[in-house]
């Protein structure tokens, strides 16, 4: 019997966990290892670590499937990496970087890159052959009028994957830090300035980061009684 460590990795960003049932199949060069369950409570940031049992060694391990089954509510899940460490090998790096949504299977690659020409084992060129398939279906161009640009085929940006789609996770971070530069740059005086800069020096105290913000520091001086 063979053992394999494995270590999920979940993102760190805001929404990354899900409470749906999340398993793994390791794909290697001799065979495939039995569905094996990681968990339905999966945290951001966190790092899941389990054992996958074989009855024989798979050879190199050069895919993992990760499989996603719906429980109840949606609750979609991003996967950062899986670590595989077979029997007197070294750790195996799986990057994943991907929303998993619904019931689903993703197949993610060893992390080293390949050409088409590498691929000298039938189930990576299924899997590519799969993948480019998928794609073709996801990025199908149409008309949108005669003599105009092409555009996708689909009614409404929610209809796109979340990999492709600018999320609400990505929205609400970049709102975040609107409204902080925006409150920053309020705090500091620039944005209730009337009066003409002095000098470079006094921009200064509001651009630069190395020195930090003096809060009101840009505000016109009190004249003089």
């Amino acid at each position: 019997m063979a053992v394999y460590r494995v270590t999920v990795a979940t993102g760190d960003v805001a929404e990354a966990g899900t409470k749906n049932n999340i398993s793994i199949t390791l794909v290697g060069a001799t065979g495939e290892s039995p569905q094996t369950t990681i968990g339905c409570r999966l945290y951001p940031g966190q790092e899941k670590e389990l054992s996958v049992s074989c009855s024989r060694e798979l050879g190199a391990v050069v895919l993992v499937r990760l499989h996603k089954a719906q429980v109840f509510l949606e609750d979609s899940w991003f996967c950062r990496e899986i670590r595989v460490r077979a029997p007197d090998s070294p750790v195996r790096r799986f990057p994943c970087y991907q929303w998993l949504e619904g019931n689903c299977v993703l197949e993610v690659r060893e992390g080293s890159a390949q050409k088409l020409s590498d691929d000298a084992l039938p189930v990576l060129l299924e899997q590519r052959r799969r993948e480019l398939a998928q794609r073709q279906r996801a990025f199908e161009w149409k008309s949108f009028a005669e003599g105009w640009p092409h555009c996708l085929r689909v009614e409404s940006v929610e209809e796109l994957d979340s990999n492709v789609k600018f999320s609400g996770v990505r929205d609400r971070h970049f709102n975040g830090a609107l409204l902080y530069h925006q409150a920053s740059l309020q705090l500091s005086g620039f944005l209730s300035r009337a009066a003409p800069w002095q000098s470079l020096q006094e921009m200064t105290t509001v651009f630069s980061r190395a020195k930090g913000r003096d809060i009101g520091g840009c505000l016109p001086a009190p004249t003089p009684a």
